[in-house]
């Protein structure tokens, strides 16, 4: 059957989600298993949100507004914007295969770091084009060798800000002076998805690019500080043209009617949103105080998540930890064999992974030192 395949689909990697905590439980036969893996928020979403999908259960059987009409406008009043510069997906990974299917045609050049978000690619792969990953510096997206990589044949330039799977961003002058070097038949596409949680005032406001008019689009989403990953909903922001153009390839109904009626309910919650924002601060500062007492290099972020070099094979501490109940996400799939990434929890989730982590690096190391003193 494989000769029935377009060739260049054979070279795309499916996505890897992080293990489901069902599968655990079965597999290993727990009862409590604590997902650390996938950057979902601990602190779940808003209970607006939740009584607003209780309420709208009942009208499944009706097809959603096609347009997201009602979220559009919430989210051009929250952000300053115009309705006809967004766009609404099904989860930003949605916006990222649209961004491809409207830009890319074969032979064409996708520029993005590495290691950064795994759709990037999967997006050049899918048309045909060829994908240039730029090497991180210090874990961060080196935005001046990435505009050195520009060609005749560049179309997309991807920026995970924060980067996943470091958590670090780029600032303001690294990113205009990006922009500056852009030539006009490229778009550089900065993907936001952890912008909520950002508390450096470096940051970029990328939202004055588009509203200059720049080949920019802006990619954020439901999925992380506001809880809504199982409704997967996300959205772009961007000039009416290239929305337009978005629009064309769009699938209708494209974005359930329940997602709808959450995401907008969530707007309306910024209260939830800041205790989102002081978990993951005050979870972060609880994570890192443990790494240094640890002896483990990390890397300080700006997202949900901490990337920690334990200093020996990932996959081994990894499923150490799953015997132990814990689920966090290997570095080696980002080209990290030693590192581990580990979502920020609530305060008590944090302790038990510390909790465990401690116990199997010490059994770790209780066997380095066995085997280095045996004759």
């Amino acid at each position: 059957m494989a000769s029935l395949v377009k060739e260049h689909i054979l070279d795309l990697k499916p996505y890897v989600p992080g293990k489901p905590i069902e599968e655990v439980k079965r597999e290993l036969g727990l009862t409590e298993v604590l997902k650390l893996a996938s950057n979902e928020n601990a602190l779940g979403p808003s209970p607006k949100a939740v009584q607003a999908l209780q309420e709208a259960a009942a009208t499944v059987g009706l097809y959603p507004d096609g347009s997201c009409s009602a979220l559009k406008q919430a989210l051009a009043a929250h952000w300053n914007l115009e309705p006809e510069q967004i766009i609404i997906g099904n989860g930003s990974d949605e916006l990222i295969q649209f961004i491809g299917l409207t830009f890319l045609a074969p032979g064409d050049e996708v520029i993005q770091a590495d290691p950064s978000f795994v759709r990037y690619e999967a997006a050049a792969i899918l048309n045909q084009a060829k994908c240039l990953k730029v090497p991180l510096r210090n874990f961060t997206s080196d935005l001046e060798a990435m505009a050195a990589r520009l060609t005749p044949r560049t179309k997309l330039i991807f920026v995970a800000n924060p980067n996943n799977p470091t958590g670090t961003m780029n600032t303001r002058d690294e990113v205009e002076r990006l922009l500056d070097r852009v030539p006009d038949h490229v778009l550089v596409v900065l993907d936001e998805a952890y912008y909520e949680y950002v508390d450096d005032p470096d940051y970029p406001d990328s939202l004055q690019y588009v509203r200059e008019g720049r080949n920019v689009i802006v990619l954020r989403t439901f999925s992380k500080i506001y809880a809504l990953a199982g409704l997967r909903v996300g959205y772009g922001l961007a000039r009416p043209d290239l929305i337009g153009y978005l629009n064309q390839v769009r699938e209708p109904f494209n974005v359930n009617s329940l997602a709808q009626v959450a995401a907008l309910a969530s707007l309306q919650d910024p209260e939830q949103v800041e205790r989102a924002r002081r978990m993951n601060r005050e979870g972060k500062e609880q994570l890192y105080r443990a790494f240094t007492e640890l002896g483990l290099p990390y890397v300080p972020s700006q997202a949900n998540f901490v990337l920690v070099d334990v200093k020996r094979d990932s996959r081994q501490v990894f499923a150490a930890l799953l015997r132990r109940g814990v689920i966090v996400r290997t570095g080696d799939i980002f080209g990290l064999p030693t590192h581990l990434r580990v979502t920020v929890g609530k305060p008590e989730e944090n302790e038990r992974f510390i909790a465990a982590l401690r116990e199997v690096l010490q059994e770790a190391w209780g066997e380095d030192h066995d085997c280095h003193s045996r004759p």
